[in-house]
């Protein structure tokens, strides 16, 4: 377990620090593997949610406002947005937005659960920093969360809500004055910038590209501690593919038939073991750790001992 924690770590941080190219991180000091602070969401209330599916590379947008579905834990207050993002699609760059209506804004915290709806990183409200308006873009929070699932993974569900403690806070936005004056290179005038309250209610933007350089792993992993990505599921099988109350119901009386016993592996070459274990090494070492994933479990697939072996030493900086 303790194995399984650290290289959960290593997984994450490293992809923090390129998530946010656009602020300053030294002021959001966050683990997102540390879910200790999330609010606990009984599994049953996660089941009564609706969950939106995200395509990819379309901005989906989510009003929320007191008619739409909320959920009773912690201290979560108001509507959430519940998503379910494709998790078979490689590395993922989720980009969640919320803009700022007159005066008040929706201060988002955002809890990653892999898809068997467990919890795996926790985005707090102070991940998502203040940015300024531009030609396109209102004044709003904004941050990206980079995310890489486990192999066997289908689908991540985003939980995005606010808390009693959010809403008790405010943002400082500028004076569209001196976002004029700083825009054109002029002398910017002192006048005091608004602040905008944070609310329950507000608009939400998400969108859901793929990338090459994510960094979150989320699901449990097993290695070392130190900053790294998260990754979403269990990297060493493919997970049970969460199904809605209404499917469960419609499918209990259908028997399942005994799964068929696994054909064991012939012993691999040792040309083609110490090919894997030296390919494994080098990913690792340029810090593809979701290509290194793909290396053991094809690997092991061809029955290689030693690579799991190989994989841990080297993410641990012994390889």
């Amino acid at each position: 377990m303790k194995m399984k924690k650290s290289l959960l770590a290593l997984c994450l941080s490293a992809g923090l620090l390129a998530s946010v190219p656009s602020i300053s991180l030294a002021d959001v000091n966050i683990v997102p593997q540390d879910i200790s602070a999330a609010p606990a969401v009984p599994a049953a209330a996660l089941q009564q949610l609706q969950w939106t599916p995200v395509d990819q590379s379309k901005t989906l947008t989510t009003t929320l406002a007191t008619s739409g579905q909320s959920l009773k834990a912690g201290d979560i207050t108001g509507p959430v947005a519940a998503y379910s993002v494709p998790a078979n699609i490689g590395e993922l760059s989720i980009t969640l937005t919320s803009e700022v209506n007159k005066n008040s804004v929706f201060a988002p915290n955002v809890l990653v659960l892999d898809q068997n709806m467990t919890p795996a990183a926790y985005f707090p409200a102070s991940y998502f920093t203040y940015q300024e308006p531009g030609v396109m873009s209102a004044d709003r929070l904004e941050g990206t969360l980079k995310l890489t699932p486990a192999l066997g993974q289908q689908k991540l569900y985003l939980l995005v809500f606010t808390t009693n403690k959010d809403t008790q806070q405010t943002t400082t936005m500028i004076d569209p004055a001196k976002a004029y004056a700083k825009g054109t290179g002029n002398a910017v005038p002192d006048i005091p910038d608004p602040i905008a309250r944070h609310g329950t209610d507000g608009t939400l933007k998400i969108k859901v590209k793929t990338s090459s350089a994510s960094s979150v792993l989320v699901g449990p992993l097993f290695g070392s501690s130190g900053p790294g990505p998260v990754t979403v599921g269990n990297t060493a099988a493919p997970a049970a593919t969460y199904v809605a109350p209404a499917a469960v119901a419609a499918t209990a009386a259908t028997p399942v038939p005994a799964a068929a016993p696994a054909k064991k592996s012939e012993p691999v070459l040792n040309d083609t073991e110490a090919y894997f274990n030296q390919a494994i090494k080098d990913a690792v070492a340029k810090g593809d750790v979701d290509k290194a994933l793909k290396l053991l479990d094809e690997a092991e697939r061809l029955g290689s001992t030693s690579a799991r072996k190989t994989f841990i030493s080297s993410v641990k900086g012994k390889g």
